[in-house]
């Protein structure tokens, strides 16, 4: 198997839910925070050692990634890595789209460099890719990755840009053990093959993972998180007992138990923080050694639940 490059992070923070307005409490996540709470949580994971910072121009129109810089803001260029993503559906009509947007989120992130820059879905993978290729010669892109590709774009995408000595450097797709999808395609191991690192996102399924939320304690309602998992709940019951009976006494909760599971299956998660002490939960996880025989347990109860957490937003076919 090719080695992957080892400036990429054991798991990576992720800053989705911070597209949210902070304000009334509703959107995606039904979350409540201001800036100066993501600043407390970047100093966390800063002086943690979890430095490496995934966003999107489209996560609340470019707040993420102008809150995110405001955060970053004391801190040296080079004591972190930011990950952000050209997403094909807010394209607009310029010569080079891909490197408008780029430009929007540069402008919006305070750095003349991204670490590693997203096609966010395939839409036109001819179309879309070749358009990297200027941004990683001018070094304004340092790497590239795509999300939520099937096998075939991701062979696709990765061709393209070796014809001009480039390649795709990362995967990024929905992953978690209620969606499979990704490893049953053959995506995980051709990665694997090919030194490729694969970023999980939606490990935690939006915190339905973590053990917090239960029937009788629901996400927050209002919330669209809410609205698709909330019913699922009774049926999660098990797998988040399991989960919590496999963290005690190893100081550790459901949800660090579900994100080693994430890292033994050899991805990178991407775990949204919203609370300092999320930081803690995923430097934790990192240390966390599930035996064989955990991981097969926690599968087949994961398996036999039979719910379908498929984005609306992902591809539909069969094998993402």
């Amino acid at each position: 198997m090719a080695t992957i490059d080892p400036s990429f992070p054991t798991v990576a923070l992720g800053t989705w839910a911070w597209g949210d307005t902070g304000e009334s409490g509703d959107g995606i996540f039904g979350s409540r925070f201001t800036e100066s709470d993501i600043a407390e949580i970047v100093d966390r994971g800063q002086s943690s050692g979890l430095t490496f910072w995934d966003t999107a121009a489209i996560y609340g129109m470019g707040r993420s990634e102008t809150v995110l810089a405001h955060a970053l803001s004391g801190y040296e260029r080079g004591d972190y890595q930011i990950s952000t993503k050209f997403t094909p559906r807010i394209a607009g009509d310029g010569e080079n789209p891909v490197a408008d947007m780029l430009n929007e989120s540069l402008t919006r992130l305070g750095t003349d460099y991204v670490d590693l820059y997203w096609i966010h879905s395939p839409a036109d993978v001819a179309r879309w890719t070749p358009q990297l290729i200027p941004l990683l010669q001018a070094g304004t892109v340092k790497r590239v990755g795509v999300s939520n590709h099937d096998l075939d774009e991701i062979e696709l995408a990765d061709s393209i840009l070796r014809q001009a000595g480039f390649r795709v450097d990362a995967v990024q797709n929905h992953y978690s053990l209620l969606y499979r999808n990704s490893e049953r395609a053959g995506i995980l191991d051709h990665c694997a093959e090919n030194g490729i690192a694969f970023f999980s996102y939606m490990v935690l399924e939006q915190g339905a993972l973590t053990g917090v939320y239960r029937p009788d304690h629901p996400l927050p309602e209002g919330s669209t998180r809410a609205a698709v998992y909330n019913r699922m709940l009774p049926r999660l019951k098990a797998l988040t007992d399991l989960l919590t009976s496999i963290g005690n006494g190893r100081d550790s909760s459901a949800a660090d138990v579900a994100t080693a599971w994430a890292i033994a299956k050899g991805t990178v998660p991407i775990i949204g923080v919203t609370r300092p002490e999320y930081i803690g939960d995923a430097v934790n996880a990192t240390g966390l050694a599930l035996s064989r025989a955990e991981i097969d347990e926690i599968e087949t109860l994961a398996d036999s639940i039979g719910v379908d957490t498929r984005g609306a937003w992902e591809n539909k076919i069969s094998s993402v």
